[in-house]
């Protein structure tokens, strides 16, 4: 029950990868022999494959180490050719993931002049404060595809009707969702997009990043080294791991429909059945039927206190409080606190990230040890106890 963190590698895509560790075991940069030969074959194989899953062309797939990589080039990158002075102004929203956050703080430090927008209760922007926000010194906006915490998705085409006209790049990190939601580069007008194999049951260690060609992007590389990946990102390619992303791309592109159904199904499954064991229960983010990741739910529990509620789940259920990139921190989420989610409820929520393997039984287990483990906890919490008795001051 945890996805969101990271997918196990489909059989299909370990299979595809598994010649390419001896039987093929070329650098692709290698010319003039049959090994670095294939191995180049198989890269750009997979680059088609990863371009066709947001409708890119192949040249505009650059392979990376990962989303927070791909994050960190698009932004760095494109705001390093350019900014200018008197164009230094980023945009960005107060729900990203840390690899945004941290990497438009790192140029807010270098004097960049920064607008972070707020989110409404569901965790969406306002497209009218984003217009507001626009001036003639904006070089960049970061919006996400949708939220890797409470799975709410933004309405990407209407952020780029807003950006494209006054010439300002958008960038949009995709690692949640994709294959799920709609992305299509060739009829939305974003710039760059950020995604990794691993959230889409492909090996970690592999991302990559989408740079449109047509309007050309301005981009300033930050490895140096060989020029790789169209003078991008130098450094010898993973072969078997971009090989990898590349099945897991294609069967994303072709089953993430049929599964983003079966998800939803055995979401509300899932929902119904914690909410008819228990009361004071809210959900987090966007309604599960509205524009919202198929595979999440993110619900608060009232009456128990957060981290006693997770280690008592972890038991039989992996699931986690937010986005793994941050759970060595035990503050509650900054997703939830900037949707406004009362301190105590964002300290005691729960991030379910159903996958490809989850199925009815597992849901139903699940369900019945989350109804069990949150009674037990009330009935020591003496609030709970207490709750609705008059006090005879």
């Amino acid at each position: 029950m945890d996805h969101h963190a990271t997918t196990p590698v489909d059989p299909r895509v370990l299979e595809a990868m598994l010649p390419y560790f001896r039987e093929v075991p070329g650098n692709a940069a290698s010319r003039g022999h049959a090994f670095g030969e294939r191995a180049r074959d198989a890269v750009e194989e997979a680059r088609a494959q990863v371009a066709a899953l947001i409708g890119a062309n192949p040249r505009e797939i650059a392979f990376t180490s990962g989303s927070t990589e791909s994050d960190n080039l698009a932004i760095k990158g494109t705001f390093a050719a350019n900014a200018r002075e008197g164009r230094n102004h980023v945009i960005t929203q107060a729900t990203e993931h840390k690899a945004v956050l941290d990497s438009i703080a790192r140029l807010q430090r270098e004097g960049a002049r920064v607008t972070t927008l707020a989110v409404d209760a569901e965790g969406r922007i306002d497209l009218d404060e984003l217009e507001r926000a626009l001036g003639d010194d904006t070089v960049l906006v970061s919006i996400m595809l949708t939220n890797n915490e409470v799975g709410t998705a933004q309405d990407l085409a209407g952020i780029a009707a807003l950006t494209r006209p006054r010439g300002v790049l958008f960038h949009c990190d995709a690692s949640q969702g994709l294959g799920y939601l709609p992305l299509d580069v060739s009829s939305l007008d974003v710039d760059l997009v950020s995604f990794t194999a691993h959230k889409i049951y492909g090996p970690k260690g592999t991302g990559a990043l989408y740079v449109r060609r047509r309007p050309r992007v301005k981009i300033i590389a930050e490895m140096d080294g060989g020029g790789h990946e169209f003078g991008l990102r130098s450094g010898t390619l993973a072969v078997p791991s971009i090989v990898g992303f590349g099945v897991a791309a294609a069967l994303q592109r072709q089953e993430g429909p049929d599964e983003a159904e079966r998800l939803a199904r055995l979401r509300a499954r899932l929902d119904l059945a914690i909410h008819a064991g228990l009361d004071h229960v809210s959900l987090n983010g966007a309604p599960l039927d509205g524009l919202r990741h198929p595979g999440n739910l993110n619900l608060s529990f009232g009456y128990v206190e957060g981290e006693g509620l997770l280690l008592a789940l972890a038991r039989v259920v992996a699931v986690s409080s937010g986005s793994a990139c941050t759970s060595a921190r035990t503050e509650s989420s900054y997703v939830l606190r900037a949707m406004g989610v009362d301190p105590d409820l964002a300290a005691a929520s729960i991030r379910f990230g159903l996958g490809r393997d989850t199925t009815e039984a597992e849901v139903d287990v699940v369900a019945a040890h989350v109804v069990a483990t949150v009674e037990r906890l009330r009935e020591g919490n003496p609030e709970w106890r207490m709750r609705g008795e008059e006090i005879d001051w």
